[in-house]
């Protein structure tokens, strides 16, 4: 939303605040309140398909969600509401709006159930077999995205995201374990790692991922896209870069693994490159570094 600002465009915000704040848009309020719109609203709610009809934006990047993929498995009738109905609504809008683009934050996490070894980083190309509710909402979202452009002529562009994270994410919530040991080492509380800790993810660098869907917007038309950065981290290798940088040297404290979760994930971005001319150019020390920074100053 700021780089969208920053660049002149007009932007309606759309956020039922459940997860959101609305401290993160004080500062674009103040400087673009001409430009910027604010709508507290559910994206599963019929009043969201009226507002983007009489919007009629020029493109929708779609980030609502229910993002958690434990609260999936717990509530799959609230996930496929949010994530499913959800993108619906959103899509009705624009077809009663006679056009424009949907950029859906995709889940590269989940998309492609949990490739062998061999297999990483996984490409687009790989079949895709979601193994939690969450993946199959996110995928069955894909699916609509591609009927609604054979069936009304919307174009749109999903963007299969890898663990995103830095500044504004949530240090108390389920989801981002980078900011959930950012925020704990900060104030000194020991930190949990579920596991042995070798377990990788593809964490990609928030400012990075913002690139890519600003690319989105006008390129990787019909695509799903990897956006990660090609490379595996360890939960453990996480954990001690943000310790590192405190100057911390004491360990995380070893939980259970948790049944079900995934033990490597990687995501190919060559195809992203290609079609965006995108890549993460973030290393994980710097992003790391601006997260803990973001969280001592509180802004």
């Amino acid at each position: 939303m700021d780089r969208l600002l920053e660049a002149g465009h007009a932007v309606e915000v759309v956020d039922d605040l459940s997860t959101g704040s609305l401290d993160n848009l004080a500062a674009a309020r103040g400087r673009h309140s001409g430009s910027l719109g604010i709508s507290q609203l559910d994206v599963r709610s019929p009043a969201c398909t009226d507002l983007v009809a009489r919007v009629r934006p020029a493109v929708v990047f779609h980030l609502a969600a229910q993002a958690d993929v434990r609260r999936s498995v717990a509530d799959p009738v609230l996930d496929a509401e949010v994530n499913i109905v959800g993108t619906l609504r959103v899509m009705e809008g624009l077809r009663r709006a006679g056009g424009g683009r949907v950029v859906l934050a995709a889940s590269g996490g989940t998309l492609y159930g949990e490739p062998g070894p061999e297999e990483l980083p996984v490409p687009e190309s790989h079949p895709q077999h979601p193994l939690s509710p969450y993946g199959v909402s996110k995928k069955s979202a894909i699916d609509y995205l591609v009927a609604y452009r054979h069936l009304h002529g919307l174009d749109y562009c999903a963007l299969a995201l890898g663990n995103v994270y830095g500044p504004r994410q949530d240090p108390h919530g389920e989801a981002g374990v980078a900011a959930i040991f950012a925020g704990r080492l900060l104030a000194g509380q020991d930190c949990t790692v579920y596991g042995d800790g070798e377990q990788t993810r593809d964490f990609v660098y928030v400012d990075d991922v913002v690139d890519a869907f600003v690319a989105a917007a006008s390129a990787g038309s019909g695509l799903v896209l990897n956006v990660g950065t090609g490379n595996e981290t360890s939960v453990n290798e996480l954990y001690w870069t943000l310790a590192g940088q405190l100057g911390c040297s004491r360990p995380p404290v070893h939980a259970p693994a948790r049944p079900g979760e995934l033990r490597r994930s990687c995501l190919d971005p060559t195809l992203a490159a290609r079609s965006l001319g995108w890549q993460a150019r973030t290393p994980l020390a710097a992003g790391c570094a601006a997260l803990l920074e973001h969280l001592r100053s509180g802004t």
